[in-house]
């Protein structure tokens, strides 16, 4: 990758799949080209719901996706990175909330060979991420307030999105800028704008009828 603004991609979530059909979905929505799927952690502690685990993670990069980023929505992540890791996500993106020091983790995730993700809550300001641009590979800004799928967008992130663009393109770092909530056919163009270049989307894809006809759909929305 090259520092600076990144080629669009479009980041489907498995947390809106049915997973008695992941298979069948992925397939269908990999053959439409995607290449990079996320797969939410929680814990019930850190938000309040339950999903995935490692082997989710070794599940869906049998299915032959690229990149697999598995986004740990945990208390104490440090001691569950180990676990996606040995799973093979490419990507292990942690929350600044979940740790008092975010750097000795996404140290770690770098070492392992992985890339590292920091993630901020809706309430949780830009300036909890710009200090750590030079330390990781993505930024995730939460566009909901994260446990559930198929919430609703929250416009009030944009300037937040705008902020943390400006310091990654002000300081040339070699980092994505990821959204994740909320993203439809309605507000992807905005996200965009705002300087997203990674945009999680789960039920606008895996929730809809044809997952890949919703998938060239979103693509063709941000398409230049």
């Amino acid at each position: 990758m090259t520092a600076g603004r990144k080629t669009l991609e479009i980041v489907p979530s498995l947390l809106a799949a049915d997973l008695s059909r992941m298979g069948e979905l992925v397939a269908q929505v990999r053959s439409a080209g995607m290449r990079w799927i996320s797969v939410d952690v929680m814990d019930g502690h850190f938000v309040p719901n339950l999903s995935f685990g490692p082997d989710h993670v070794r599940m869906v990069k049998a299915l032959g996706v690229p990149v697999v980023d598995a986004h740990l929505m945990v208390d104490n992540p440090g001691r569950a990175v180990p676990w996606f890791i040995d799973a093979g996500a490419d990507f292990v993106t942690i929350h600044a909330e979940s740790c008092a020091d975010p750097g000795p983790v996404l140290a770690a995730i770098r070492k392992s060979g992985a890339k590292a993700g920091l993630a901020v809550k809706p309430a949780t300001a830009a300036s909890a991420l710009t200090p750590w641009l030079a330390s990781i590979d993505l930024a995730l800004i939460m566009t909901v307030e994260p446990g559930f799928g198929g919430a609703r967008f929250l416009s009030g992130m944009l300037p937040k999105i705008k902020a943390v663009r400006q310091a990654i393109d002000a300081g040339g770092h070699d980092c994505w800028l990821q959204v994740d909530g909320g993203i439809n056919s309605e507000t992807i163009v905005a996200a965009a704008q705002a300087g997203a270049d990674s945009l999680v989307a789960g039920s606008a894809v895996f929730g809809a009828s044809d997952p890949a006809s919703a998938f060239k759909g979103l693509r063709e929305k941000i398409s230049v």
